[in-house]
């Protein structure tokens, strides 16, 4: 007898598709970066999407940032797309274009390792996921690092060598632009810094010069809002006297490219005549002088503020910051007015930033004379012996003298005593007799209701 077998056709199996993306960086550099990303984008997408073995998951970019930062937004973007799962294979240039920084290449290669992603680098033709790939990068990693530090170093010399010689680098503050050759001033622009400058001579604040460009339309460097952080900064500008101090910031180091303010760390040079003046030599000394006399003074060089004794003297002793007062206020039923005096961050940012005791001004008085061993309190002996009064805890006064002598004075943290009158005294406690009947009869009931 015959046996026939039926044979079922079988589809070949394909191997799975990866999913492949590229990573590339260009620095930002006189005019090639846009040409040069749009050529790696085009190389990538083309490259990757003629493998038939491939499906392309993308290209991601970022312009004109150092492979030493960590705000690669395009790479950030990459990553959290490899954690879903978007992403088989990773191809880029070379290991500076991945990361110049061995320590973060090599984390994020093993991050990568660890989700079964492998990362391919052309220029090394190295691939994350071989058995030597590891060794191999740790060593040309730390080549591009020194390499980035030598080309760093090489800058900075350049610049300071620079800096010795009076060659000052472009800038970019309002009131000046440069024509590719020299800076040349913006007229109009010239107008608003001198109004700045004659304005500040005449005791306007910069908040006040702030409102008043509002007023009148102007815009800042940028186009937005001209705000008084903006003023202050143009007060400050030397450059505004056709003068330029040189290396007033540097960058730390090669790695974090993070700009710090030079206070000493190395030598500043001020070079003369470097471009075209806006404002004269005297007239930006003499508000050099005033900003530091104002300085000095604090609120009181703001006439528009209303200041007591006490301004700026009373301090919290959880955050630093100086107490202000409260607006009038005044009791239902007494009428009488008073004020309360909080810290300044409490005020503004609420308890969850600062959470020190207010202290009423009656309270403060009150104590401070006992302190001062004066009958009465007497604001002209406070202001000359005087320095600070820090506020601590729930009642405590630390009194700092300007001889030096330092007093703690204990406080009531209530003023309901020194604010009751003996007829409210003599009414509270005739109230109290009155209900006294009342109130047993209610704590007895109370009890009654419990041991039911």
């Amino acid at each position: 007898m015959k046996k026939v077998r039926k044979i079922e056709p079988s589809l070949p199996i394909l191997p799975k598709r990866k999913k492949v993306a590229a990573y590339a960086r260009v620095s930002e550099e006189k005019g090639r970066t846009f040409h040069s990303m749009s050529a790696q984008i085009s190389h990538y997408s083309s490259f990757i999407q003629k493998n038939k073995e491939w499906i392309y998951a993308g290209v991601y970019a970022d312009e004109g940032i150092t492979g030493t930062t960590d705000n690669r937004t395009e790479f950030q973007r990459m990553i959290e797309d490899c954690e879903k799962g978007k992403i088989d294979i990773i191809l880029t240039k070379s290991i500076s274009r991945f990361a110049r920084n061995t320590i973060d290449l090599l984390e994020t290669v093993r991050y990568l390792k660890e989700l079964g992603i492998e990362v391919r680098f052309e220029s090394e033709n190295i691939n994350s996921l071989s058995d030597d790939g590891e060794l191999m990068l740790t060593l040309l990693g730390s080549f591009a690092q020194e390499e980035s530090r030598s080309i760093s170093e090489n800058v900075k010399w350049g610049i300071r060598k620079g800096f010795q010689k009076g060659i000052v680098n472009s800038f970019c503050i309002y009131g000046y632009r440069w024509d590719g050759e020299k800076f040349n001033i913006v007229p109009e622009e010239a107008e608003v810094i001198r109004l700045i400058y004659d304005n500040f001579l005449k005791g306007y604040s910069a908040e006040h010069t702030e409102k008043q460009l509002k007023e009148m339309g102007i815009k800042s460097y940028t186009g937005g809002h001209f705000s008084n952080t903006s003023i202050r900064a143009i007060l400050r500008q030397e450059k505004y006297t056709g003068n330029s101090l040189l290396q007033k910031t540097y960058i730390e180091d090669h790695i974090t490219k993070k700009t710090k303010i030079n206070r000493g760390e190395l030598p500043m040079y001020y070079a003369e005549n470097t471009h075209p003046v806006i404002i004269e030599k005297e007239i930006f000394d003499k508000v050099q002088a005033e900003v530091a006399k104002r300085r000095e003074l604090g609120v009181f060089a703001n006439k528009a503020i209303k200041t007591t004794c006490f301004t700026s003297k009373i301090k919290c002793d959880i955050c630093g910051k100086s107490y202000r007062r409260s607006g009038k206020r005044q009791r239902k039923n007494t009428k009488e007015v008073y004020y309360i005096w909080t810290c300044r961050t409490k005020s503004e940012k609420g308890i969850a930033h600062c959470h020190p005791k207010d202290v009423p001004e009656k309270m403060l008085r009150k104590y401070l004379a006992i302190a001062l061993s004066l009958e009465e309190f007497d604001e002209e002996t406070f202001t000359e012996d005087v320095e600070k009064v820090v506020v601590k805890g729930q009642d405590e006064l630390i009194i700092h003298f300007y001889d030096g002598q330092i007093l703690t004075q204990k406080w009531q943290s209530t003023a309901r005593t020194d604010c009751w009158t003996d007829d409210r005294r003599e009414s509270w406690a005739e109230y109290q007799i009155g209900n006294k009947h009342a109130i047993g009869n209610k704590g007895r009931w109370l009890k009654d209701e419990k041991n039911k």
